[in-house]
């Protein structure tokens, strides 16, 4: 038996979970992405390991463990050391998209909207595909409106209040596409950024120092279900002391203004 709780994560700056090397390296895939509609992930493992980090800040090993099973680095990591608290992949909610005259709008589709409404509980119907919200500002010639984005538009077939699908109630502009046009849209959104590595005593690239990144784009919302495992203990699990919503980093690259996210605990 388990109980079930949630996080949303908001993206305060772009956030990479994945590998760092580029295409020279034969890695074509630089984030984490979900099978079906390629869209940008935090793994379950990623989640975890930054709630284990937090709580060390403020509680001692063994009650660390408790929660989250033993260290990879502890005499128990070869044994069978079940968590209390499991942590599904957070998948994404709504996606920023830059277009001309909004100037964001965020996009999402059927399958990313009803993971949410499984993990979230949420009564209402899956809003059908190309249907935005009440408050887009689209380009109406003919009797239809439209939005542009860099390599294309979009036809929307009607506005609908939205906002039951935002976490927060507030609706945002935004737009529900296909499954199949998601993965394009996504790959348009995401923030890149070329890196290189220096050599010490000169101003040229060390060897093959250099290197792609991607990342989600800031103000991307994900969500992830928690299970608590029903110990029938009275210990209450609590992430953050005193509180269920904290800035947190997730990810790689912190040190160059990476990861930065709010992260909100909903426990219904």
């Amino acid at each position: 038996m388990y109980k079930k709780a949630y996080g949303i994560i908001e993206t305060l700056a772009p956030l990479h979970v994945g590998a760092t090397a580029g295409e020279e390296s034969g890695n074509l895939n630089l984030i984490f992405r979900d099978q079906f509609t390629q869209t940008g992930i935090i793994p379950g493992s990623s989640l975890r390991g930054r709630f284990r980090a937090e709580m060390r800040n403020y509680a001692d090993e063994k009650e660390v463990s408790y929660w989250y099973g033993a260290g990879a680095d502890s005499e128990q990591s070869d044994t069978n050391n079940e968590s209390i608290t499991k942590f599904e992949h957070a998948s994404i909610i709504w996606l920023p998209v830059f277009c001309p005259g909004q100037p964001i709008v965020w996009v999402s589709s059927r399958r990313l909207l009803e993971r949410y409404k499984r993990i979230a509980g949420i009564k209402a119907e899956t809003p059908d595909i190309y249907v935005a919200s009440s408050n887009i500002k689209a380009r109406e010639s003919r009797g239809k409106k439209t939005l542009f984005f860099n390599l294309g538009f979009l036809e929307i077939s009607r506005t609908e209040d939205l906002s039951q699908w935002f976490p927060n109630g507030k609706e945002l502009p935004a737009v529900i596409v296909d499954d199949s046009d998601i993965a394009m849209i996504h790959d348009m959104a995401l923030y890149r950024q070329s890196r290189v590595r220096l050599k010490n005593d000169e101003k040229v690239v060390d060897g093959g120092g250099f290197f792609n990144t991607e990342a989600l784009p800031e103000a991307t919302i994900l969500v992830f279900p928690i299970a608590l495992r029903d110990d029938k203990s009275n210990k209450k699990w609590e992430p953050f002391p005193d509180n269920i919503t904290s800035d947190i980093y997730f990810g790689g690259l912190e040190s160059i203004g990476f990861g930065h996210c709010k992260l909100k605990i909903v426990n219904p």
